[in-house]
């Protein structure tokens, strides 16, 4: 054990060293961790707190202590007497316990005064008397102590002082005194014989005579040497000044090891409750094994007796062997019923999981079962089409006519608010309004154009079914799992998701965090309440611009249910946020497309935020005099799309030139209010989707793409009014949103906002250039017209009668 524990200390010294930790006899340092060019090194980093040498010498004192020590827990004895505990699984608590406690006792006998002398002694006794032992020379250099040994036990004085109770007593002169008055005539008593008397007094006075004399001439010597002694002592007095000075820098040595001693104590502190809670932990263990000691010995016992009762032949049980007995059934009981629940456990769980895979399994088939229904639907419609005009006998032709006029009317009609409580007897797949509140089929057109409203319908809604949307709503549902309760972050991750497009229940946050993300620099300078401020001064001041937003608001989106009438909730949040817009943008006021901007922002975002958006529209994404009156900047994005579909699509832009079909009549709508009314809805809102995060690039790329999807039926019109015909309503039959978005972000690529800002920047001077000759014309005209106005004079027929 003495060797185990020695190699134990000994590792643990060498762990601290490698580690650069502050030791036990270090002051008290911090460890930071280390930056730049020095964190490189810090594998080479050596700690010379403690000097090796030292570091031997502890350990090695450490060992001779452990062997000398024989009191309490720390010494041989009780290391033997662990060692011949050593069967109980307790020891190695126990051995923690004793090596903290000799590491503590070590450095409390390190530290006491038991192991160190002092510098003075002092003592009861007044008669002995104290002398300078090994008193060093006068030319004795100062001796400081070094920084290396300041962790050094004991006194750093090369000189002590103690007592020489061996040394003879010197008499003082008092005493000598005191001895002369002892013998004096006056103290002594008188004879009455005579002269004999007075011989003796005689004889004695001269032999004191004589003692004194001996005695001045010893004083003389005496007072030589004290005078020898006193030059001496003025040389001490020297030396003692120097050992001032090194007693002050001990001074400062103690107070430095009285900071090192306060920290070993808040160690020493932290480590006796550690070892408190190990002792704890020790006494739990204890009791534990104490009581399982004695159910082992009762169970011992038990079975012997039962053993010597069958030996006996008893036929009485014991009673602890019949609580073994009562013990183990109810183990087996236990055990029995365990089994019983997991099996029970692991069945519910079969049958759930099942249970999930049926109900996905029935999902998939009533999608699938939808989806068909739809096509049928449409077939059938297409059919009823074609055979309304039959080929047969005027009287047959009449009633066939009848029925297949009422089976249209049947399959034209929309399914309503009565009609959804019978849809078991009649299903009809094919609401009234569509998911964004478009109306599906119109009421003021056409009979054909109903059908191809239906069919459009149900297509659209067969293709929603598909398994690439249901999977996009999946990985929509994960990602912003992800993102709970924090705000989305611009990444390659959400782009593609925008991509793919936003289902309907995540559209109203991701609109409204792209649209805050492109305005926070306006937002954030203004005032919290702004946007209602703009609000009272519209209520407060005429605008002119409030006429012509009067007249647009039921233009904006006649065929929604929202805007269809001045009493749908979508007019008033309207009017208020172009009233507001124009007061903050007075430059542009009111331009006809705003107001459907605003009016498809509505459908998800509150009004503040719909007003924020138009902002980011017209203030961030679009360049400058888009929307003014003279339309610059929508002129200058006609040009560079003319551009792009020459380099993008060769073919079709030369069969425009060759037929002379201006195709910007169409896209230039399609730019000014980003395809609202050009495109189905469900594209629509998919296009605005990546349009509200990545700005005016992608109004290029679906534009492209719509060509792109129907270039070939393009090609092959061979007529410029039939191409003009189909350019205008072209887009209304493209119903595959994912084949037009890998079209726009697969096909076009590569798309850079660099290019299209340069062409941009080119084309702009050359739009102002025919602007300002436009305008030198108009300034001509218009002066030759008042000219010749003038000029002219008009007679009136009573006149030319007089």
């Amino acid at each position: 054990m003495h060797y185990w524990l020695q190699q134990l200390q000994q590792k643990r010294w060498e762990y601290s060293n490698t580690r650069g930790q502050r030791d036990s006899w270090s002051s008290p340092t911090l460890t930071y961790p280390l930056t730049g060019l020095v964190g490189k090194d810090n594998g080479r980093q050596v700690h010379t707190q403690i000097p090796l040498s030292s570091m031997e010498i502890v350990r090695s004192d450490f060992a001779m202590e452990t062997e000398m020590d024989s009191g309490g827990m720390s010494g041989t004895q009780s290391a033997r007497g662990i060692a011949a505990a050593s069967t109980n699984p307790l020891n190695s608590l126990r051995n923690i316990g004793t090596e903290l406690r000799n590491s503590m006792s070590y450095l409390r006998a390190g530290r006491g005064g038991e192991n160190r002398r002092s510098v003075f002694y002092t003592g009861n006794n007044n008669a002995e008397e104290w002398e300078l032992v090994d008193a060093p020379p006068k030319d004795f250099p100062e001796q400081k102590p070094p920084d290396t040994h300041r962790h050094s036990f004991g006194s750093a004085f090369t000189f002590d002082f103690v007592r020489n109770p061996s040394r003879p007593k010197r008499l003082l002169v008092r005493d000598m005194m005191g001895s002369w008055k002892l013998r004096s005539p006056e103290s002594s008593p008188v004879e009455p014989n005579g002269s004999k008397a007075l011989d003796m007094r005689f004889q004695g006075q001269q032999e004191e005579l004589s003692q004194m004399q001996e005695e001045r001439a010893k004083l003389r010597e005496e007072l030589a040497a004290q005078k020898v002694q006193f030059c001496s002592v003025q040389g001490a007095e020297s030396l003692l000044q120097e050992r001032d000075v090194q007693v002050q820098s001990l001074c400062g040595h103690m107070e430095r090891l009285t900071l090192e001693k306060d920290s070993l104590q808040q160690e020493l502190k932290s480590l006796k409750i550690k070892v408190g809670e190990i002792n704890d932990k020790l006494g739990m263990l204890m009791e534990t094994i104490e009581a399982k000691d004695e159910v082992i010995i009762k169970l011992s016992q038990s079975s012997e007796q039962g053993a010597s009762v069958n030996d006996a032949g008893s036929n009485v049980p014991n009673k602890a062997q019949q609580e073994v007995d009562i013990l183990k059934d109810s183990l087996q009981g236990y055990k029995s019923q365990n089994k019983f629940l997991n099996k029970e456990i692991l069945e519910l769980t079969e049958l759930r999981r099942n249970a999930e895979n049926r109900e996905k399994a029935l999902e998939a088939k009533y999608t699938a079962l939808e989806a068909k229904l739809c096509q049928v639907e449409c077939k059938y419609l297409v059919l009823l089409q074609e055979v309304k005009s039959p080929v047969c006998s005027s009287s047959e032709q009449t009633q066939d006519h009848e029925v297949i006029s009422r089976l249209l009317e049947d399959a034209l009609q929309a399914e309503t608010s009565d009609h959804q409580d019978h849809h078991i007897f009649k299903p009809n797949t094919v609401s009234e309004y569509d998911l964004y509140g478009f109306k599906t089929v119109p009421e003021e057109e056409e009979e054909e154009e109903k059908l191809v409203a239906k069919v459009r319908a149900l297509e659209l809604k067969t293709l929603s079914m598909t398994d690439q949307e249901v999977s996009v709503g999946v990985k929509w549902e994960n990602y912003l799992a992800s993102t709970l309760n924090r705000d989305l972050v611009r990444s390659p991750e959400l782009k593609a998701l925008i991509r793919c497009g936003v289902p309907h229940e995540h559209r109203s946050r991701v609109w409204q965090w792209c649209v805050s993300f492109h305005v926070k620099k306006f937002r954030d300078n203004l005032a919290p309440d702004y946007y209602e401020t703009l609000l009272n001064v519209a209520r407060d001041k005429p605008n002119p611009a409030s006429k012509q937003i009067e007249l647009d608001l039921l233009r904006t989106l006649p065929n929604n249910k929202h805007y269809s009438s001045p009493s749908a909730g979508g007019i008033q949040k309207l009017r208020n946020i172009l009233m507001a817009f124009s007061w903050r943008n007075p430059d542009i006021g009111y331009c006809q497309g705003l107001n459907r901007l605003v009016a498809v922002a509505l459908l998800y975002l509150d009004q503040e935020d719909a007003f924020w958006s138009l902002v980011a529209i017209v203030e961030v994404f679009m360049p400058r005099d888009y929307y003014t009156k003279t339309l610059l900047g929508s002129q200058v994005d006609q040009r560079v799309f003319r551009d792009l579909m020459s380099e993008k699509l060769p073919r079709l832009h030369a069969h425009f030139e060759h037929y002379k079909v201006d195709f910007s009549l169409i896209t230039f709508n399609w730019f000014l209010v980003v395809f609202v009314d050009s495109v189905v809805s469900d594209i629509l809102f998919k296009i605005w989707d990546a349009f509200l995060f990545e700005g005016p690039k992608i109004i290029f790329r679906f534009a492209l793409s719509l060509f792109k999807y129907k270039e070939e039926e393009f090609l092959k019109l061979q007529d410029s009014t039939t191409l003009f015909k189909y350019l205008r309503y072209f887009t209304r039959t493209i119903l595959d949103s994912r084949k037009l978005m890998n079209i726009a972000f697969v096909d076009m690529n590569p798309f850079p906002m660099r290019q299209i800002q340069n062409r941009r920047a080119f084309h702009l001077e050359k739009v102002r250039l025919e602007l300002t000759e436009l305008e030198a014309i108009r300034q001509t005209f218009l002066r030759e017209r008042e000219t010749t106005q003038d000029r002219r004079s008009f007679v009136s027929d009573d006149e030319e009668d007089n």
